[in-house]
């Protein structure tokens, strides 16, 4: 829990790639996919419900996956790994596991 959130993006690393430091936090600022995120539609139900979800989002670059994860993370209070299909490697998946299991 943040002691100033309104204050957490001026806070960022300069340095940030300009994608997390303009990244949408809540619902009201993210943009696209209504059919998956409109108000009313299951995902968005599920996880303003709080319960704990696991899904996979897969597509090509620039479409909402990170964002839509660490929204859907940060509203249910989850813990959040961000991992690339491309870099990652079988320990790095065993690694989040592991600390998921505890």
């Amino acid at each position: 829990m943040e002691l100033f959130p309104e204050f957490e993006k001026e806070m960022q690393s300069p340095v940030a790639p300009l994608a997390d430091r303009m990244r949408p936090e809540d619902w009201k600022k993210f943009a696209g996919q209504e059919h998956l995120v409109g108000e009313g539609l299951p995902l968005r139900e599920l996880v303003e419900s709080g319960s704990r979800l696991s899904f996979l989002l897969w597509g090509p670059p620039g479409t909402g996956k990170t964002t839509l994860a660490r929204i859907s993370a940060r509203l249910t209070e989850s813990e959040f790994y961000e991992i690339s299909a491309v870099n990652a490697g079988v320990a790095d998946i065993r690694k989040i596991i592991e600390a998921a299991r505890q």
